[in-house]
């Protein structure tokens, strides 16, 4: 086993923000994840990806796990459809080009974010109408105390919007996925961004969806290798009737879904917009002018600096139209 001691996590989240891991590991199997945590059994332990959904803002008493298990292949396939096995180090967008530039549909639509395989099924990652949750077939994990390998079926998997089990508990390490995509494919609107994206395409391929999907994504987000942020830093809220009622009673023409049971959804970029809030800025941290759900950092190292900024939005949207965002963003 590598272990390493006191190690400076600023590159292993694109905040950039600084803290130091007492203790990190890169474990290249699975039997080598399961070696480190027997031998560290009683450390506080944090799995991490390509660190594009989580900053620190004070360092890490325990053992940083950074799995490094590779590897994508074709476990079963027909005529309809394809399943494969991707690895939790796989970067996720070089495993969607990989799917469309084989034919094989169901991923296109998640092109261009950012992080790991590892990371997708963890925080149901989604986007332009879909969700990871709509390909697993089943997650394979250890888990962390006992070392144990356990697989979980989708159902298992307790799937939610940006949630799962394994979001929920954090007692298992992804070691990889396995996605059934099909063999066929045909567009279906579902996005009003990408429709209009592909306005003048009425039978787009493939590649030229996930190509539209880069084009609008490259438009509107930051680059984080160039202006460090993680992406949509808050979950779009989910309203009872009444909270929906209320709100639209301030906002007549804030944006309402159906989800069933209910529920309903609204935007929080909407919401962060009419406080006023985008394009703000205090010190180093602001919100990007281009997209109200994207908290940047214009150079600060601490990430304390970031979290105050992230609750004084909170704050404003709480006070104007009494709904809590709550971050997609990982805080430790």
């Amino acid at each position: 086993m590598n272990i390493q001691h006191d190690i400076q996590l600023q590159p292993y989240n694109s905040f950039k923000t600084k803290a130091l891991a007492k203790l990190f590991a890169q474990p290249s199997t699975i039997t080598e994840l399961q070696e480190i945590l027997s031998s560290y059994k009683t450390e506080k332990k944090l799995v991490i990806g390509s660190g594009c959904n989580l900053f620190f803002t004070r360092d890490f008493d325990g053992l940083i796990i950074k799995p490094e298990i590779h590897g994508i292949r074709v476990l079963e396939e027909n005529a309809d459809w394809v399943e494969i096995e991707a690895g939790a180090a796989e970067d996720w967008d070089n495993f969607v080009e990989f799917c469309v530039s084989r034919g094989y549909s169901g991923v296109e639509n998640l092109s261009l974010i950012p992080g790991t395989v590892g990371a997708a099924p963890i925080q149901n990652i989604g986007a332009y109408g879909a969700e990871v949750k709509d390909v697993i077939t089943y997650v394979k994990t250890v888990e962390a105390s006992s070392g144990k390998i356990e697989s979980f079926s989708n159902t298992a998997c307790n799937f939610s919007y940006r949630n799962s089990i394994f979001k929920q508990t954090r007692k298992f390490v992804v070691t990889s996925s396995v996605f059934r995509l099909q063999k066929a494919f045909t567009y279906v609107e579902k996005y009003a961004d990408l429709n209009l994206e592909l306005r003048n395409n009425f039978h787009p391929s493939l590649s030229q969806v996930r190509e539209a999907i880069i084009r609008i994504r490259t438009r509107k987000l930051p680059n984080h290798l160039e202006l460090p942020n993680a992406g949509s830093f808050f979950k779009n809220p989910i309203l009872s009737k009444p909270q929906k009622e209320k709100l639209l009673t301030l906002l007549p023409d804030a944006p309402i879904y159906n989800i069933g049971d209910n529920g309903f959804k609204t935007s929080a970029a909407y919401l962060i917009e009419k406080t006023g809030c985008k394009g703000k800025r205090k010190g180093n941290v602001g919100i990007y002018e281009g997209h109200a759900l994207i908290v940047v950092n214009y150079g600060t190292e601490n990430g304390e600096e970031i979290l105050s900024f992230v609750q004084d939005i909170q704050n404003e949207v709480q006070c104007k139209f009494h709904i809590m965002l709550e971050p997609e963003v990982w805080i430790f």
